[in-house]
Formats: C-alpha cells, structure tokens, sequence
C-alpha cells in the first residue's frame, strides 16, 4: 500500500506543471483520427478515478463485490472531453486524485485482501490501488511522449 501512495504523490507533486505546459491547442489535437488527444487521456484517467474511487470504498466495506467493467470509450466519448478547456480537465485530475491519494492514506491494510468481480476477472483491493497507479503511469507517459521526440 505504501509503494502507491508514494508513486501516486510524486505524480501530484510533479505532473500537473508538466500538463499545464501544453497549449489547448496542443492538448487538443489527435496524434491520428481514432487515437485520443490529451484531453481525452486526462478525461480518461478523470473516468478512472471516479470508476476506481467506488472501488477503494466500496472493497473496504463488503468482503467482496461485483461491479460492471468500465466501458472506457463510451465513457470518454460521451463526457466529450474535446469540448473542455484544459486547465479545467488538468484541475479536476489533480483534485481528484488528491482525495484518492487520502483514500489510500486511510486504507485499512487488513482490507487490502478484499475483492471485487468485474466481468469474469475477480482481483484484492491490494491489485486495484497498485494497477490504478500503474495505468495512471501509462497514460501519462502518452500524454508526455512528444516531448522527448
């Protein structure tokens, strides 16, 4: 638990100058027609947070729970994260993973060994806080590529 608490508050200590770097232009224009804009990446981990957000609670209350798989593209898609200025995007990601990063704070390490079933995949609350840390590191990690090209 303290390995993502950690890598997730040096992301909140260190990203959100980094996205503020990019122009609105730039943080909305699409690398290809069916491939996500920074925009859309961001909202996409803002989509992550609030589905990942009921899943930290939710698996410290119940032994075990089931809940639907997050259905990214639909979710990205009908928010339309195009259409919103990005200083608001980077500021809701940052607030809300603010909150997440006190979630983990408070987790209760003998929850960590919980589940949850999505779809047919069953997983420990410990995989959950760990994966969301990681997929939060690929994405960023998309959103910043040009930058070293």
């Amino acid at each position: 638990m303290l390995t993502a608490y950690t890598r997730l508050q040096k992301i909140l200590e260190q990203t959100p100058a980094r996205l503020q770097a990019f122009t609105e232009a730039g943080a909305t224009e699409k690398p290809a027609a069916n491939k996500w804009s920074k925009k859309e990446i961001l909202g996409h981990l803002i989509d992550s947070a609030s589905n990942n957000h009921q899943r930290f609670v939710r698996m410290q209350i119940d032994l075990a729970i089931t809940l639907p798989k997050y259905q990214q593209d639909e979710w990205v898609e009908i928010q339309q994260w195009q259409q919103r200025e990005w200083k608001d995007i980077i500021e809701l990601w940052k607030i809300f993973n603010q909150h997440i990063l006190h979630i983990f704070g408070c987790i209760d390490e003998r929850k960590l060994w919980n589940t949850i079933t999505l779809g047919s995949a069953t997983y420990t609350l410990q995989f959950i806080v760990d994966d969301y840390v990681d997929h939060m590191l690929h994405h960023l990690q998309q959103i910043f590529k040009e930058e070293n090209t």
